[in-house]
């Protein structure tokens, strides 16, 4: 039964980032990072060990399976996105308890987790691939919006489990 709640989890929260990838029109769905961050974080809360990457996986077959033309990045970047806060987690020790987990890792975590995949993202879309224009203003306001979205997002997330999610067991 844990793998079921498990494989409902990652479904439910990868169906959620399909939604604001797909459904909501851009650039709007590109501010709505901090929605798929905080996912990614409730997802490696509640599944240990690797669940943001499983969340990642299935918001990022739904989005490319949607958008075709896309897949490849679709899939990639947040299935890449789910490993980093996964990875981020285990270096900054961000545990679930039953007591609560530790906001301040938890917003470091998901920090430099968002501002590595917006790097990424943005530096393969723009220099690898040239498929938006260099910009410099635009350099800046990833390397700003980046932390800033996973600190909120990190936040946000402490603040659901602490308050809410602590005593729901997976």
């Amino acid at each position: 039964m844990q793998k079921a709640k498990r494989l409902l989890i990652a479904a439910l929260f990868g169906s959620i980032i399909f939604v604001t990838k797909v459904f909501v029109p851009p650039p709007i769905d590109k501010l709505l990072i901090v929605v798929d961050a905080v996912l990614l974080a409730l997802g490696a809360l509640f599944i240990k060990n690797i669940g943001a990457t499983h969340v990642g996986a299935v918001g990022g077959v739904l989005t490319g399976l949607w958008r075709p033309s896309f897949l490849p990045f679709s899939f990639i970047f947040t299935f890449l996105y789910g490993i980093i806060v996964d990875v981020f987690f285990f270096l900054f020790k961000v545990n679930a308890t039953t007591d609560g987990v530790n906001r301040n890792r938890l917003m470091i975590a998901m920090a430099f987790s968002t501002l590595l995949i917006a790097f990424l993202s943005y530096y393969v879309t723009s220099l690898g691939l040239m498929v938006i224009p260099f910009n410099l203003m635009l350099d800046m306001l990833v390397l700003f919006m980046g932390p800033v979205s996973g600190a909120v997002a990190g936040y946000a997330a402490s603040y659901l489990w602490n308050k809410y999610l602590k005593n729901i067991s997976v």
